[in-house]
């Protein structure tokens, strides 16, 4: 029999041993312990994160290098959009400009067909001129419309009363047949007043006024 301190040692070293066993086959499993640690799953979730964050940064300066092409090539179509909202507005102005020249000179045309040469008072008249100056003002027509009627009669009869033309037309407004003018008075043969005043009331019934009497014998030569 061994003796008891033998046999503690003896127990001891068993430990021991198999105390350095562990250690040596755990040294053996971990070769390499840098290897052991990157294969750690934390150091994976790390990987992938910083790998994320780098495409991340990747896209991001692309995305602000589009932008700013975007941004350029935005700019360039407005300034043309711009510019051809001037045109355009430029173009619909002149329009309205002409549209309103084109109104005034039809308002002109409908008070004064014929642009004549409207006299500043009946004292630039004389004779039956002058009387049917005044009678026309009378009639409610101004020098304008007698402007018109000067020249329509001037055309007709020379404002002679005693005027007759080979069908029959007769006097200052050269009514056909003469004797409608009886209407307005027995006198109708010789009296210039009466007349004239019978052409204004068929001037008024068939133009509205004498400017409109002027146009009709200009387009049509007669009236």
């Amino acid at each position: 029999m061994l003796p008891r301190l033998t046999r503690h040692a003896a127990r001891f070293a068993a430990v021991l041993v198999l105390a350095l066993g562990a250690v040596i086959a755990v040294l053996a499993v971990t070769d390499h312990p840098a290897d052991e640690d990157a294969a750690h799953p934390s150091m994976a979730a790390a990987e992938q994160q910083a790998e994320a964050e780098a495409a991340f940064e990747d896209i991001r300066v692309h995305h602000l290098d589009y932008i700013a092409a975007t941004a350029g090539a935005d700019v360039a179509v407005k300034a043309g959009a711009v510019a051809e909202y001037a045109v355009d507005k430029a173009a619909g102005l002149d329009d309205a400009q002409e549209d309103a020249d084109q109104a005034a000179e039809e308002a002109a045309r409908t008070t004064n067909p014929t642009s004549v040469d409207v006299p500043s008072s009946c004292g630039e008249f004389s004779g039956n001129r002058a009387t049917g100056c005044a009678l026309t003002l009378e009639w409610g027509f101004d020098l304008e419309q007698f402007a018109c009627l000067d020249l329509l009669w001037n055309r007709e009869s020379g404002w002679n009363e005693l005027a007759e033309n080979p069908i029959g037309a007769y006097g200052i407004p050269q009514a056909y047949p003469g004797s409608k003018m009886s209407q307005e008075a027995d006198d109708w043969a010789t009296n210039p007043v009466t007349q004239i005043r019978w052409g204004l009331g068929y001037i008024s019934d068939l133009y509205g006024n004498p400017c409109g009497a002027w146009a009709q014998s200009e387009a049509e030569g007669f009236y």
